[in-house]
């Protein structure tokens, strides 16, 4: 059977966090902005889609890994289609074999932190177990309308308790009941998504003037680390020459891949806010099949396999 959809507008990745982190919501979001489900299933509902277990809808946690797949054109519907295979995986650090388990068949991975929380123990279990197996990663700090929630602060986790090179795409726009959104990097612009229709529409706005001076040292950080991707990107950022949104973009990925970044958004999965960027970030920045090196073993009885 032919195949619908070209293998590098594939992505197959996990969505691994700590518990109570906001993963299996987040992977309800991405269900319902794809357009796989019309009605979003909550945790604390026990009507998750993807918590089909009846002891995960009792306990309202993820006890096995859940495989899907959806479709995404981008939030403007700026890409061709794009198939994610996703595995919800759970977050609970008794069931932390599962987690290896997805790692070690995916091509890339979505973290997602509590905003309010940050990094905790099953995070730096599971960022291991990423390390171990290369897989690229990208980081959601969701519940940034949960009080105590603070964007930075979680950043400056990553750096210092995971050694991540964290490179921020967006900055937030607020926080805790005063969230209202987030500024993306790339196009230096505000994104506020409409409550009205749950998310599924957004305006483009100017960035706030309280936080133009945060922003501004932010996206500069963010152009010089794609700027070292490569020798022409470098050359260009050095002469002075603004990188274009296509060239921060490359950079961003390529160190992605390579990981030696780890992009970083921000949102509130519960608030509908955030997991439409991510949907994006994943066709921008994670691999494709092809882009991901070929797996190797090791043949323990190879002296008494006969040729074939």
């Amino acid at each position: 059977m032919a195949r619908k959809t070209p293998i590098d507008r594939y992505r197959n990745i996990g969505i691994c966090a700590h518990v109570d982190a906001g993963k299996t919501t987040t992977t309800e979001r991405v269900l319902f902005y794809t357009g796989l489900s019309h009605k979003i299933g909550e945790v604390h509902d026990g009507a998750a889609t993807m918590d089909w277990m009846e002891q995960e809808q009792e306990r309202g946690i993820t006890i096995t890994s859940a495989a899907t797949t959806c479709f995404w054109r981008g939030m403007d519907a700026q890409f061709d289609e794009h198939r994610i295979n996703i595995i919800d995986t759970p977050g609970h650090v008794d069931f932390t074999i599962e987690v290896e388990r997805s790692l070690r068949v995916l091509d890339g991975a979505v973290v997602v932190l509590c905003g309010s929380s940050g990094v905790q123990p099953q995070t730096e279990t599971v960022w291991r177990q990423a390390n171990k197996y290369e897989v690229p990663r990208m980081v959601f700090v969701n519940k940034m309308d949960r009080a105590g929630a603070d964007f930075m602060s979680v950043v400056s986790q990553l750096k210092e308790r995971l050694g991540a090179n964290a490179v921020p795409l967006q900055m937030t726009i607020g926080a805790e009941e005063d969230f209202k959104g987030v500024v993306d990097l790339v196009e230096n612009k505000a994104i506020i998504w409409n409550e009205e229709d749950m998310g599924t529409t957004f305006e483009y706005g100017p960035v706030p003037e309280d936080l133009q001076g945060q922003v501004d040292e932010m996206r500069e950080y963010m152009i010089e680390a794609a700027a070292e991707a490569n020798d022409e990107l470098m050359d260009k950022y050095l002469e002075g020459g603004e990188l274009t949104k296509e060239e921060i973009k490359l950079g961003i990925r390529l160190r992605t891949l390579a990981n030696e970044i780890v992009p970083v958004l921000g949102g509130s999965a519960f608030k509908n806010k955030g997991v439409q960027a991510v949907l994006d970030a994943v066709i921008d920045y994670m691999p494709s099949p092809t882009e991901v090196k070929a797996i190797e073993g090791t043949l323990l009885d190879k002296d008494h396999t006969p040729d074939t």
